[in-house]
């Protein structure tokens, strides 16, 4: 009785909606379309956009739903979870129009979220593998998410991705280590895959947190400032350089009104070359340099020209930059490529002498002001301008310690605006699933395991349950190997991502140490990668009796003889010092700061023996360096990955 009142309910609308005017569709939010995916075992919230007043009716898989759009022209309403299955049908129908959504399946969804590591496509990727080329998979589809990013959570993505079956011409372009991951997971799982791939290279964590998830973290002034430049751009942009100059004259000494940004400042100026990368100069100091550089012009102005406002354009920078006239500052940015524009509110100029300066803070491989030199130019409200193409100088920026401060609104650097932008329009999508290979932006920077645990559980509450997987992908090696025992960024922010898996009964880690380069930030292994992360999956989704991390520190005590011995859990089979009779990578440390060194030992079984060198031990840390030498597996083949942990008293 109830399917043929639907089905009345139905021709009703659709019959009312061939004698209406001509109004759009009702429209669905997220990613809901042709070739999608829905999350089994989960209720279906079904959230959209119609005519205000209107009844809207939902038809899938055989059940039925109405609801009314409120005024806002807003509904929402819900379908009985389904179990896996398909292809069905969605039909959306209305008085002011109807949508069929055709080839929906009903399976398991993941979203894959990071930076460049995730975001390596399948085609840039090694790809030797018959795994790279498989045949087309009617029951794995792809998503991929398009760059942007947004002051505000958007409802609706700026340009809304499509549903493609994967297959030889679909895979090539998506995410290397999501697609290997869900290719792998459908030989398991046995029911259909849905991928949703959205990442963005060189993008930290706090970009891809929702507000709440900010302030949980202590980000709380990121967001304010942040809502701030939502309402009043001009306003943040000012407090912005605020922060920033009480940044650096903390961590330099300079006293106010002589730094290097006021007009006058004595630093070693030299003349620039070309707006090129200055590793490109000729300049035997800044062939390999990452680091910050002064630049610094000056322009004359006329009365007229003073009078009103100016727009400062300044070309691309690489990588951040910090912008300066007269000692005021003006703007930056961090998106490196992106050109340079700050308006220049009136009463910035004076007639006259003026003096432009940029801070250059070029983290990674190539920086500098590049231009094009055309594209540089003073514009004033009378319709003139100056070229700004030629006439810099150029001063090598003395070492902070920390990274400098990073505007909330930046793409990629900020606070909440890849989130924003790329994870809130996926609205009442829900989730099996989430992989995050994300990190390598975050080294130097402290408190990534607060950061991490905020965003997983944010995005849990919204996509999924608290029982949603979670797989971290642990960074790789990459840099110079080291020589003696030091710190590392990259030692802590791994080991930060062990700590956060470790601590979660629905998470996994996939170590990537043995598969890393220490020439290149983006190891081509992905495949590997893919197949760690589905067994994390399996670990942690489907409660498969494999190990969520390979083998993994269960913890650290002082033997009666002064040796530390070591506890591993999640081993295949036993541990094996590869290539050797003795493992290496380990430190035995004292409490204090600089007491590290190395420690070899014997592998037993699935414990590690370091034998004592007299000296206390309340530490032991392993494969903490950037690019360590490591040598621990099991017999799966799976490596040990980066930790910290205390040693315990004798027993």
């Amino acid at each position: 009785m109830r399917t043929v009142t639907a089905r009345l309910i139905l021709a009703a609308l659709l019959a009312t909606s061939a004698a209406a005017p001509a109004f759009a569709a009702p429209r669905l939010d997220g990613v809901l379309g042709d070739h999608a995916v829905i999350q089994r075992g989960q209720p279906i919230v079904l959230a959209g956009d119609a005519a205000p007043g209107e009844t809207v009716m939902i038809t899938l898989a055989g059940q039925s739903v109405t609801a009314k759009a409120g005024r806002d022209g807003r509904f929402e309403a819900r379908l009985p979870a389904l179990p896996a299955g398909g292809p069905y049908d969605l039909t959306v129908a209305a008085a002011s129009g109807a949508a069929v959504l055709r080839d929906i399946l009903v399976g398991d969804v993941f979203l894959c979220s990071g930076q460049s590591n995730m975001e390596l496509a399948v085609r840039d990727a090694q790809d030797l593998f018959p795994d790279a080329h498989a045949p087309a998979d009617e029951q794995l589809r792809l998503l991929t998410v398009p760059k942007a990013s947004a002051a505000a959570p958007q409802a609706r993505f700026a340009q809304q991705p499509n549903w493609v079956i994967a297959g030889p011409d679909t895979a090539p372009s998506f995410s290397a280590a999501c697609f290997y991951m869900v290719q792998a997971l459908r030989r398991t799982a046995g029911v259909p895959i849905g991928a949703i791939h959205s990442s963005w290279g060189g993008s930290r964590i706090s970009a891809w947190m929702s507000d709440p998830a900010l302030r949980k973290a202590g980000f709380g002034d990121q967001a304010d400032l942040l809502a701030l430049y939502a309402r009043d751009p001009a306003a943040a942009n000012r407090r912005a350089s605020t922060i920033w100059e009480g940044w650096w004259r903390s961590g330099s000494g300079d006293a106010v009104g002589a730094e290097p940004w006021q007009p006058g400042a004595t630093l070693d100026w030299r003349p620039v070359p070309a707006m090129t990368n200055f590793e490109t100069w000729g300049v035997p100091e800044l062939a390999n340099y990452n680091g910050m550089l002064w630049y610094q012009r000056e322009v004359g102005v006329t009365p007229e020209q003073a009078r009103g406002p100016a727009t400062l354009a300044l070309g691309a920078i690489d990588d951040a930059d910090r912008t300066w006239v007269n000692g005021q500052g003006v703007g930056g940015s961090s998106l490196a490529g992106q050109p340079r524009v700050y308006a220049l509110p009136a009463g910035t100029l004076k007639p006259g002498h003026n003096v432009i300066t940029v801070n250059d803070d070029d983290v990674y491989a190539y920086g500098g002001m590049t231009g094009p030199a055309e594209s540089m130019r003073l514009s004033f409200a009378d319709g003139s301008s100056i070229p700004l193409g030629t006439g810099w100088q150029y001063a090598v920026a003395k070492r902070l310690a920390g990274a400098a401060p990073r505007v909330p609104w930046d793409d990629i650097n900020g606070a909440g605006t890849l989130f924003n932008a790329m994870i809130a329009p996926l609205g009442t999508t829900r989730l099996a699933g989430i992989a995050w290979y994300q990190g390598e932006s975050d080294t130097g920077i402290p408190g990534y395991a607060d950061r991490l645990s905020a965003m997983i559980a944010d995005w849990r509450q919204r996509f999924g349950t608290p029982q949603t997987a979670f797989g971290v992908v642990q960074l790789s090696s990459y840099g110079a190997p080291a020589s003696a025992p030091s710190d590392s960024g990259w030692g802590y922010l791994r080991d930060a991502q062990r700590q956060v898996a470790a601590a979660d009964p629905y998470a996994g880690l996939a170590v990537t140490l043995d598969i890393g380069d220490a020439l290149d930030i983006h190891p081509g292994e992905k495949r590997e990668v893919g197949q760690r992360l589905a067994q994390a999956m399996r670990a942690a989704l489907y409660r498969e009796p494999v190990a969520p991390a390979g083998p993994a520190i269960a913890g650290a005590r002082r033997a009666a003889d002064g040796s530390i011995v070591l506890q591993f859990q999640g081993v295949s089979g036993a541990l094996h010092a590869r290539g050797s009779s003795q493992v290496i990578g380990f430190e035995l440390c004292d409490a204090a700061p600089g007491t590290c060194r190395y420690a070899s030992g014997q592998v037993a079984g699935t414990q590690v023996t370091l034998p004592g060198d007299g000296r206390p031990v309340t530490r032991v840390r392993y494969a903490w360096a950037d690019a360590p030498q490591i040598n621990l597996t099991d017999d799966a083949r799976l490596p040990v990955g980066t930790f910290e942990v205390p040693v315990s008293a004798a027993q």
